[in-house]
C-alpha cells in the first residue's frame, strides 16, 4: 500500500527505531510504492559480491531501505526531530516543520 510520503530525496532525517536509532543522515533514495527510504550511512548490511568487469569480488557494505515511519524530519531551527505539515504560501503548497513552524522547502 503506497501512501503520500512527506520526505524527499536530500532531506535531513533522524532514525527513530532499529539498530541505528538516533543517527541522522540524508535521504539518498525514496521508494513510495513500498513506503521505504534509504538513508546515507545508516542501516548498513553486508553483501557478498561476485567479481565482474567493473567490481572486485568480496564482502561489500551498503545501505538497506528503512520504513518511512521509522524516520523523522530534522527541524531546520533546533536540529531536533519534527513532524511535517503542509500549508499554502501565496500560490504554492509548501512543507513546514510542525515543531517550529519554519518552512522546509
Amino acid at each position: 500500500m503506497s501512501t503520500k510520503m512527506k520526505v524527499k530525496t536530500g532531506d535531513q532525517v533522524m532514525i527513530l527505531a532499529g539498530k541505528d536509532k538516533g543517527k541522522t543522515g540524508q535521504i539518498k533514495q525514496v521508494f513510495p510504492k513500498d513506503s521505504r527510504v534509504i538513508v546515507e550511512g545508516a542501516n548498513l548490511v553486508k553483501r557478498h559480491q561476485k567479481q565482474s568487469q567493473t567490481a572486485q569480488a568480496g564482502i561489500v557494505s551498503k545501505e538497506a531501505a528503512i520504513h518511512v515511519s521509522n524516520v523523522a524530519h530534522i527541524d531546520p531551527k533546533d536540529k531536533k526531530p519534527t513532524r511535517v505539515g503542509y500549508k499554502i504560501d501565496g500560490d504554492r503548497k509548501v512543507r513546514f516543520a510542525k515543531r517550529s513552524g519554519e518552512v522546509i522547502d
